[in-house]
């Protein structure tokens, strides 16, 4: 009897818990957001919920496609949308430029950041 009540508090707990976020990948200087599987995360990988990559602007890769339907992506661009509007925009959106640093053959570094120093994360 006490087996069969604990069994329908765990099942009663594990269908009231909110589901997790669903996990993708950003890259370093990439603008956007990937499966763990995906072939341009080789070098730099950063884990994050698919809300905050939309939230920061992030697109969906092309090529692995992350698993999310469109409703859920409208969803939440609407919702980031209703947070933009509301506060003021006191900081914009940085746009990715060329790092301005050199490398050691002596030529400008071809990586794109959105660093506010100009600078990429290797420089």
């Amino acid at each position: 009897m006490k087996f069969f009540q604990l069994l329908l508090f765990l099942i009663f707990i594990g269908c009231s818990t909110k589901s997790p976020a669903q996990t993708v990948y950003t890259t370093k200087t990439g603008e956007k957001y990937h499966t763990a599987t995906c072939h341009y995360l080789k070098y730099s990988k950063k884990e994050i919920t698919l809300e905050q990559a939309i939230n920061l602007g992030y697109q969906a890769c092309s090529v692995c496609n992350p698993n999310s339907s469109p409703k859920q992506i409208q969803n939440l661009v609407s919702q980031s949308n209703q947070n933009t509007s509301s506060q003021e925009t006191a900081t914009q959106k940085t746009t990715a430029t060329q790092c301005t640093s050199k490398t050691k053959a002596g030529k400008r570094c071809k990586r794109m950041t959105k660093n506010a120093s100009g600078r990429c994360y290797q420089h």
